[in-house]
């Protein structure tokens, strides 16, 4: 069928494309199990140099990916085109050295007569599951660590952000044998052939954490491995001693970037209670001065969020806080007008059994509890599912790593909220999944180890089998 692609600025439908059929998704693992052997078979430096010339190929088409991306997302062309892009680039370049690393192997003598080699060998074909929220670069996290360790790749995208992957895999052409690289196209049938398919060694999904739990039942019929980058629910403790100023400035942009929807998103401040009033007001200001607006206008800060029904969920959410007694700082409006805009929102007096901080917004919505002491803001931080992304805010970096230990998440940041590098593992735990995107970690995840044991010399004859 075709399915009708919605720019969420404009509201209109921009292009349509096919969602691909039983043959087609069965046609595309077949191609990627056959282009699988020569590919694993090349040289560590080989496939080096052919991610690396990939990369060198989307750069010179940026502005065409960039302007699919914006399209069909709605985030601001800046910070796509200045932001995201070029560190998709970085990451897809750090790939490319981590596939010469030898971190993993190893090789040593743990028994007389005998020497250990440890060799880390590709899983396979496999098969990847995209979000809509950040299409270009979760698509690099997924093709660019599966390539490095050897493995070929089916991805299927998000049904509603297509394009950029698209335009990904025909680049891809140029530089990779077929089925090196493979894209399939469509919705929950889609993706459940193909963690179906046996032929499929290792899933790969970022989504919400339903999705990942649906994902988890079908692989299981087939006992593949999984790795699984799913919601979160960030935790912000501000203690009496941080530097309010710079907690506002940062934490109306980490809980408003990409209009929130973004898994470590900022969500939920815990304060304070002798700063909590002056921390509301400043973040009241910074919330209220955020422009959201048309992705082309160079004076937007952020755009539309993905659909009109996804916004209806996001008010419907924030409605139901003020219902149960929250209050109301800013924002909580829908923008009249054409696309499907949301006001930046800063929620009090929040319940902490309320929806609205148990569960996932995914959007520019965020909350501010008082707290007695740190013992009541690790409490709270960790009465989640979720364990993702987290902050602490102090001018005692002592005290901000002792907080750290006790909090459950894959990150945290101290003074800071958002920032990611190529090199620093990305992945949560509980609810928020496990496996690990980005750094030499994720390169690793897409592998398995082989133990090479060698027999070389007699220390002592032995009668039996065991122990050696």
């Amino acid at each position: 069928m075709n399915r009708a692609i919605i720019n969420p600025a404009t509201g209109l439908v921009i292009r349509e494309i096919a969602d691909s059929t039983t043959q087609q998704v069965d046609e595309s693992i077949s191609r990627a199990l056959t282009a699988f052997t020569p590919w694993s078979e090349l040289t560590p430096g080989e496939r080096s140099k052919k991610i690396l010339d990939y990369a060198d190929l989307l750069e010179k088409h940026a502005d065409e990916i960039c302007e699919l991306e914006v399209s069909e997302t709605g985030k601001p062309w800046s910070t796509m085109r200045d932001g995201e892009f070029p560190f998709g680039l970085d990451n897809l370049r750090f790939f490319a050295g981590a596939a010469r690393s030898l971190d993993g192997t190893g090789a040593g003598s743990f028994n007389h007569g005998y020497t250990s080699l440890l060799v880390r060998k590709p899983v396979g074909v496999i098969g990847s599951i995209s979000p809509w929220n950040f299409p270009f670069i979760m698509a690099i996290w997924k093709i660019g660590p599966a390539l490095a360790a050897g493995n070929t790749v089916v991805i299927k995208p998000a049904p509603q952000t297509p394009s950029s992957t698209i335009k990904l895999f025909e680049l891809a052409k140029q530089i990779f044998a077929p089925g090196t690289i493979e894209v399939i196209l469509g919705d929950a049938e889609v993706a459940q052939q193909l963690v179906k398919d046996p032929r499929i060694s290792m899933v790969s999904i970022t989504g919400s954490s339903d999705s990942g739990r649906k994902v988890m039942q079908a692989a299981s019929e087939t006992t593949k491995r999984v790795h699984l980058e799913l919601g979160g629910k960030a935790p912000v403790i501000v203690r009496e001693d941080a530097d309010l100023s710079q907690v506002a400035q940062a934490i109306s942009m980490a809980c408003t970037y990409n209009s929130g929807q973004d898994c470590t998103a900022a969500t939920r401040i815990y304060a304070h209670h002798l700063v909590v009033k002056d921390l509301e007001k400043l973040m009241k200001q910074k919330m209220e001065s955020i422009k959201v607006g048309d992705p082309k206008d160079k004076s937007s800060d952020i755009g539309p969020l993905i659909s009109e029904k996804h916004r209806y969920l996001v008010h419907q959410k924030v409605q139901k806080a003020i219902n149960d007694g929250a209050t109301l700082i800013t924002g909580g409006k829908v923008i009249d007008g054409i696309g499907f805009y949301y006001t930046p929102t800063l929620l009090s007096n929040v319940k902490q059994d309320n929806s609205i901080i148990q569960t996932e917004v995914f959007g520019p919505v965020i909350t501010i509890t008082s707290v007695k002491d740190d013992e009541e803001a690790i409490k709270l931080a960790n009465d989640s599912e979720y364990g993702l992304a987290s902050s602490i805010w102090t001018k005692d970096v002592g005290k901000a790593l002792e907080i750290s230990k006790k909090i459950q998440a894959g990150v945290t940041w101290i003074n800071d909220h958002l920032p990611i590098i190529s090199e620093g593992p990305h992945g949560g735990v509980k609810g928020s999944g496990f496996g690990k995107d980005m750094s030499q970690e994720s390169v690793l995840e897409y592998t398995t180890t082989h133990h090479i044991m060698i027999k070389h010399g007699q220390h002592e004859v032995k009668e039996g089998f065991r122990p050696v």
